[in-house]
């Protein structure tokens, strides 16, 4: 079974997209996507600095945008029920990553997945703007009693992404008594957020997402999906969306989606651009399972291998490197 990963907020890097461009089409295609999120993804993919990316704005549709641009290399947009045909695949991504997947499973067009994000990021952008929030790591630890301690403190476990790793979200001023008496056996690392994402915190943000969403048809699933809700795999694209709404203010359950994978037999894992965290969780945590880590155009071919594996309904463009065309 392999698992096609895609991250989340906090994977972006500056000029990220710059060895990308040296495809064929790539630039037409991030220009033609830029009017679908109301940003120069050139710009911002490429020259912005380390500040200008961290807004969660701008993160959010470059992350989606990046693992886009390699599903497309890869075979895998747009999704279609070939691609399934005897495959043995599923998805699942990390917060804003979950919009990535459902590109690729075919829930959402690529075009509808990017005006969903670019929506998202700056709802999200606003609803931190109005309680000065944050989020803090936790790595180490009883899980179960790091999240109690969390929760003591009128914090939320936002994330818990296995591999002793905790993030609790809230504000600034319960975090910092988080800081002053860490739970036991656990080290804090504060994270560079705009908010306490995925708490009620949130809700302004959700809300406006499901006035949005409302409009959305959603596809037929090509392939399944893991939900951050509670590691569900959805088939259905409607269902799908509605937890991409609610997620927004809903922590990441990423342990139960690895339980899951567990379950499912899953022996190889690529995450797509921009890869390396989840990578690092699934070498931890599914213990001998053959993980690609696609960074750059330069790792496209050791996926295609685990594509070629795991999905062999699934062809690469028939030029190597080349994207269709824009109104596909």
């Amino acid at each position: 079974m392999l698992a096609i990963l895609a991250p989340g907020q906090g994977a972006q890097t500056p000029g990220q997209l710059r060895p990308w461009l040296e495809l064929d089409g790539v630039q037409d295609r991030l220009r033609w996507w830029s009017t679908a999120v109301g940003l120069d993804l050139v710009e911002v993919g490429c020259d912005a600095p380390a500040e200008t990316i961290r807004d969660t704005a701008v993160a959010q549709p470059l992350i989606v945008a990046n693992g886009l641009l390699a599903a497309e290399q890869l075979g895998l947009l747009p999704a279609t029920p070939a691609v399934a045909a005897g495959g043995n695949a599923l998805l699942a991504g990390h917060s804003v990553g979950e919009i990535t997947a459902a590109a690729v499973t075919g829930s959402l067009t690529p075009e509808a997945a990017l005006l969903l994000v670019g929506l998202r990021g700056r709802a999200m952008a606003e609803a931190s703007a109005r309680t000065p929030t944050g989020m803090t790591a936790l790595l180490g630890g009883d899980p179960e009693e790091v999240a109690a301690a969390v929760e003591g403190l009128g914090l939320t476990a936002a994330n818990r992404n296995g591999a002793g790793q905790i993030v609790a979200a809230g504000t600034l001023e319960d975090l910092a008594r988080l800081a002053e008496a860490p739970p036991a056996g656990a080290k804090l690392r504060p994270l560079s957020v705009a908010g306490a994402f995925h708490t009620h915190h949130m809700a302004p943000a959700r809300d406006a997402l499901r006035a949005v969403a409302a409009g959305v048809t959603p596809g037929v699933p090509a392939l399944g999906q893991l939900s951050n809700a509670d590691g569900a795999l959805v088939h259905d694209g409607a269902d799908l969306v509605a937890r991409l709404v609610t997620q927004v203010a809903a922590p990441v359950r990423w342990d139960l989606c690895l339980a899951a994978m567990r379950e499912a037999g899953v022996t190889a894992v690529i995450e797509l651009p921009p890869a390396g965290t989840l990578a690092g969780i699934a070498r931890r945590e599914l213990r001998g399972a053959k993980i690609v880590a696609v960074k750059t155009p330069a790792d496209l071919d050791a996926a295609r291998e685990l594509i070629a594996e795991h999905l062999p309904a699934v062809t690469v463009p028939a030029q190597a490197g080349a994207l269709v065309g824009a109104d596909s």
